[in-house]
């Protein structure tokens, strides 16, 4: 079958910290690389727990139970206290990925301030946003940064023309299947883009889906389908699922499904690719709105 990209998002300062190192020591022992998206600069997503006022986000909070999911050291950062530097105090760990032969990418500079404003930005504030992250990113290991990830899928043309700025090798900013050219707003084609296509546990999350059965509805949308792209977190996979996540890297073994960084994926001529816009749009299990390849 054709090969699955596998990408880790990492939100936030103890997901570094802790899920990071959890999720290398799997990967490893699987033999599997994947693309490890970083956020770099302070660690605000506390900072959400205002979005408790809308229906939708209570329910998605008491639906996935995020507390015992996430731990409330993550839901709590940066609200009563400033936020952690991600990058200035665990930019080792973020080199031990790069040293172990994963894709490094960039998510954000401050993930939370993505999420809830990106949407409002100016071209400049966006801009300066991803260009801060990308060069903090690249003093830490060193060397360029070629893809980047927009934080909960929170993109647009608007968004994706700003980006084009900053010279991406390709980006992993939206929901959908296979990869394309995104049309920016002057209707050219920008950098490709990677969407993901297959939900994360968050997403689908609901009382009585144990961890054996999201696997395997994982593992069925990965064989039945020609193209996948996998998230996972590591506040999640690489804390209270890790369990969960080292036994679906064990099936997916088994079934010769062949995790690969994003990166992978990309032919060698992509100007042959289609073009696509990227719209806004829903996914299920998810509060607010994500970008969506537009067919």
């Amino acid at each position: 079958m054709s090969p699955v990209g596998l990408r880790v998002d990492v939100d936030t300062f103890t997901g570094t910290r802790e899920g990071v190192p959890a999720l290398l020591d799997l990967l490893e022992a699987a033999a599997v690389k994947a693309t490890f998206f970083f956020s770099v600069g302070p660690d605000n997503m506390g900072r959400h727990l205002w979005r408790l006022a809308r229906p939708a986000f209570l329910r998605k909070m008491l639906r996935s139970k995020a507390a015992s999911l996430y731990g409330w050291d993550v839901l709590l950062a940066g609200t009563a206290w400033p936020g952690k530097s991600i990058g200035r105090e665990l930019a080792p760990i973020m080199r031990r990925a790069q040293e172990a032969g994963h894709e490094i990418g960039l998510h954000a500079w401050d993930h939370y301030a993505w999420q809830a404003h990106a949407g409002r930005w100016s071209d400049r504030a966006l801009i300066d946003q991803v260009r801060q992250g990308k060069e903090c990113l690249e003093d830490i290991i060193g060397q360029s940064v070629t893809c980047s990830a927009a934080p909960g899928w929170r993109a647009d043309t608007s968004i994706l023309s700003a980006k084009q700025a900053l010279g991406f090798r390709y980006n992993s900013d939206c929901r959908g299947g296979g990869i394309f050219l995104p049309l920016l707003s002057d209707e050219c084609p920008g950098t490709p883009q990677i969407p993901v296509n297959v939900p994360t546990f968050d997403e689908m999350a609901r009382p009585g889906l144990s961890m054996n059965s999201f696997n395997e509805l994982i593992l069925e949308r990965l064989t039945a389908s020609h193209y996948g792209v996998y998230t996972v977190h590591a506040e999640v996979e690489g804390r209270s699922m890790a369990g969960g996540f080292e036994q679906l890297l064990k099936r997916a073994a088994w079934r010769d499904i062949d995790f690969k960084p994003l990166g992978a994926l990309l032919p060698e001529d992509v100007h042959r690719l289609p073009t696509a816009h990227v719209i806004r749009g829903a996914v299920a299990g998810r509060e607010g709105w994500v970008g969506v390849r537009h067919t």
